[in-house]
């Protein structure tokens, strides 16, 4: 019941994706072969509210159980990561950046062509769990309470209104959040929330906190099977590690910047 479960992070399903987008863009050829081996190999996909709420109940997941997971909000997940999902009849979640959909809250600031809301309705249809990613993608980590709230209601609102039932789960854009995020995350009224961190999700993580795996162009079919088991996950992502670990420090730094420049004024 509390063994690690992966999460697969996926962002663009494309064969000509945009400057932006290639390097976390998969190609369809290679989206299919990936869920074909977690069908071949007895994997049972299940969605992120599923997850959390048996890690929260104590009821049994599935066998082998395993995410599969889209950030943003791209038109490649209708057009080609859809279909593949409905053959194997696998369960998904994406995790939409409501002011980069086509349609009437389009803020603008979409890295390739995005979902209009009639393609996400079909996805909802087709046991694609929709959850929140904000409204315009920023950093949220670096906002101050009021935009951070603004950032989490407004996409909860829309999605809402869009899809006639509230997202429970949240995905932080770049992955990065604190506790003040996580907490105003909980507050805004979503019941788990997902990261990055590149290792498998576990129940001690906490449910607002869970890990995921990136998925990227040039994860070839072996690596993405000792991704899915669990193996060599620290080796193939230690380059990452050291660049976020350092990254981490900016952040913290503009964060006292910022707070003491408020305080002056």
């Amino acid at each position: 019941m509390n063994a690690p479960v992966p999460i697969l992070m996926y962002h663009s399903v494309a064969t000509e994706p945009s400057d932006a987008t290639r390097t976390l863009s998969v190609a369809p050829e290679a989206f299919a072969e990936q869920l074909a081996l977690l069908a071949d190999q007895g994997f049972t996909p299940v969605n992120t509210a599923r997850l959390a709420a048996s890690w929260r109940s104590g009821e049994p997941l599935p066998p082998r159980p395993v995410l599969i997971t889209f950030d943003d909000g791209y038109e490649g997940v209708h057009r080609h990561a859809l279909p593949v999902l409905a053959g194997h009849g696998f369960a998904a979640t994406l995790f939409v950046s409501t002011g980069w959909l086509r349609g009437a809250y389009d803020t603008g600031g979409g890295l390739d062509t995005m979902l209009d809301w009639d393609q996400v309705r079909e996805l909802a249809a087709a046991q694609v769990e929709i959850g929140g990613h904000s409204h315009t993608h920023p950093q949220l980590d670096q906002l101050d309470d009021d935009a951070l709230r603004f950032e989490l209601l407004r996409c909860k609102e829309i999605i809402a209104d869009e899809l006639g039932t509230r997202p429970v789960s949240f995905a932080y854009p770049y992955g990065y959040s604190s506790r003040r995020v996580r907490r105003t995350v909980r507050e805004a009224g979503f019941a788990q929330s997902l990261a990055v961190g590149n290792g498998l999700a576990r129940r001690r993580q906490g449910p607002y906190a869970l890990q995921r795996v990136t998925v990227r162009r040039t994860t070839g079919i072996e690596e993405f099977e000792r991704l899915v088991e669990g193996r060599a996950i620290a080796r193939n992502f230690a380059r990452d590690r050291v660049l976020t670990k350092g990254y981490a420090l900016i952040r913290r730094a503009r964060q006292v910047r910022r707070k003491a420049i408020r305080s002056r004024v």
